[in-house]
């Protein structure tokens, strides 16, 4: 049986948890994401700079009030490689 090749942007614990995050919930605010995964603010950017230039999530920027928010989404392309990189580890688990 031959397996699938893991996405290696989505193999990232901190990539995978904020693509998790957004296929459930369609977007979620920055302090939302660095609220569920734990993970420091410099380390989430980084993180969704590369999840934004791979086409799998979109980001917003604006201001609510005086304060900066950031809004990520993700795109249909990041649900199909979320959903890829599923089918591949499920294959592994068979």
């Amino acid at each position: 049986m031959r397996f699938k090749e893991l996405n290696p942007l989505l193999h990232s614990p901190l990539r995978l948890a904020i693509m998790s995050i957004l296929v459930s919930s369609e977007s979620a605010d920055f302090n939302y994401i660095k609220e569920q995964t734990g993970a420091t603010s410099g380390n989430i950017s980084v993180q969704l700079d590369k999840l934004q230039s791979a086409g799998y999530i979109s980001i917003e920027k604006h201001f609510k009030g005086r304060k900066p928010c950031t809004t990520c989404r993700i795109t249909q392309e990041g649900v199909s490689q979320f959903e890829e990189y599923v089918t591949a580890i499920q294959s592994y688990l068979k």
